[in-house]
């Protein structure tokens, strides 16, 4: 109890509590950068399956040109050649009459002759060893270019734009073989045509 007669004493000053300001706090950053780097892997998958995807669609289309075979005497096109089978002779055991030239079959030659135009705008080679014959089974034969030789003045030549050469392909095939189509390219890397020739 206060003694009445006795002079008041201030209270002491309490002290102010010291304010320091708090830093901001640190946003944690690597949860943008992971979130930031899967968004980045998703679509470039994405993309990459979008781009298999149509290249694989483009492939199917050009197989699908490539393994049909339009009916014989049909001039088809590849590239900047068209060709057109004019006639198959029957087989044969060895095409030449040059002793030295002279090629014998290691089973039969299928003999093929092809009217071959250049439908582009500038020269283009013609190999004989871009073409290939099909039997009635799926199997490939390539032209045997020793006796395409004896058959045709050259091997390979150039043809000018609007121009048509004649040549025979020579496919040497096991005997009693039924070809079923030729596929003909204008370069070793072009997708190819077929005709039939059964």
């Amino acid at each position: 109890m206060t003694n009445p007669n006795m002079p008041q004493q201030p209270w002491p000053a309490q002290p102010q509590p010291l304010y320091y300001p708090q830093p901001p706090k640190k946003r944690k950053v690597w949860p943008w950068v992971l979130g930031g780097f899967f968004a980045c892997i998703v679509l470039l998958f994405g993309g990459c399956v979008a781009l298999i995807g149509g290249a694989a669609h483009e492939v199917a289309k050009q197989e699908e040109k490539r393994t049909t075979a339009e009916p014989v005497g049909t001039t088809v096109r590849d590239g900047k050649f068209s060709f057109h089978v004019t006639r198959m002779d029957p087989p044969v055991a060895s095409v030449g009459t040059n002793e030295f030239m002279k090629r014998d079959a290691q089973g039969e030659f299928v003999l093929v002759y092809v009217e071959v135009t250049n439908v582009g705008d500038k020269p283009q080679s013609y190999f004989g060893d871009n073409q290939k014959l099909i039997d009635d089974q799926g199997k490939v034969f390539s032209n045997d270019s020793m006796a395409a030789m004896n058959l045709n003045k050259d091997l390979m030549t150039d043809i000018n734009p609007g121009n048509a050469v004649s040549v025979i392909l020579a496919f040497d095939v096991p005997k009693g073989t039924a070809p079923a189509a030729v596929e003909f390219h204008d370069s070793a890397f072009s997708g190819g045509v077929r005709v039939a020739v059964e």
